[in-house]
């Protein structure tokens, strides 16, 4: 091979090295875990199931009774003199004289007895890290049968020690939370009082 020839083969050869396009990849190292890495939620972003489980009762029974009762009688026979000698103070042949009684009673009680139970399985997301590294999550679930609509809104704060390796964690694990649930259709707005008796509770004096 000539000089020449050998040159520009190693020139062709160079140029090539120094302008090889790089392939694109499916991996980014951003975002990307390994296969064998802990899946449960760590980030922004992340998805994380919420198990509630709330059994919540209260127990109260409260009773008070008093009684008071008074009684006086008290009445002058002389001032002085006699009734029969000296008018004073008297009437007809009286003295002053005072009697009464008083008594009150009170007798009172109350019981409260709540029982409540719930379950259900919410899809929520990982809307914040807070610097300890506990995630800020919230979520939502909508449900529609037989013309009701319920809607469960869920926000809280949870530790990542929590987490379980199904990447759940119990509602009774989540500080901070607020479990709301919502109903409406023609079965909640009966079991509801109409808006003219909701006012009149609030107005009436009795």
């Amino acid at each position: 091979m000539r000089p020449a020839q050998t040159i520009a083969l190693i020139s062709l050869s160079s140029l090539l090295v120094s302008h090889r396009v790089a392939a694109d990849s499916l991996w980014k190292d951003s975002i990307s875990r390994p296969m064998l890495a802990d899946k449960r939620a760590c980030s922004v972003g992340d998805l994380l199931t919420v198990v509630v489980q709330e059994n919540n009762s209260a127990t109260k029974d409260k009773s008070t009774k008093t009684s008071k009762s008074a009684g006086m009688d008290a009445s002058i026979a002389s001032f002085l003199y006699s009734p029969a000698a000296s008018g004073l103070l008297s009437k007809a042949g009286q003295m002053p004289a005072l009697k009464y009684n008083s008594k009150n009673e009170f007798d009172g009680g109350g019981a409260i007895n709540n029982s409540e139970s719930i379950v259900a399985r919410i899809g929520v997301r990982v809307i914040d890290v807070l610097p300890n590294r506990n995630l800020v999550i919230e979520g939502s679930r909508e449900t529609a049968f037989s013309g009701e609509q319920q809607t469960i809104v869920l926000r809280g704060v949870v530790r990542p020690e929590d987490i379980n390796s199904a990447n759940s964690v119990y509602s009774y694990s989540i500080v901070d939370a607020s479990i709301k649930f919502v109903s409406k259709g023609a079965l909640s707005d009966s079991q509801q009082k109409g808006w003219f008796t909701r006012v009149w509770d609030k107005l009436s004096p009795f």
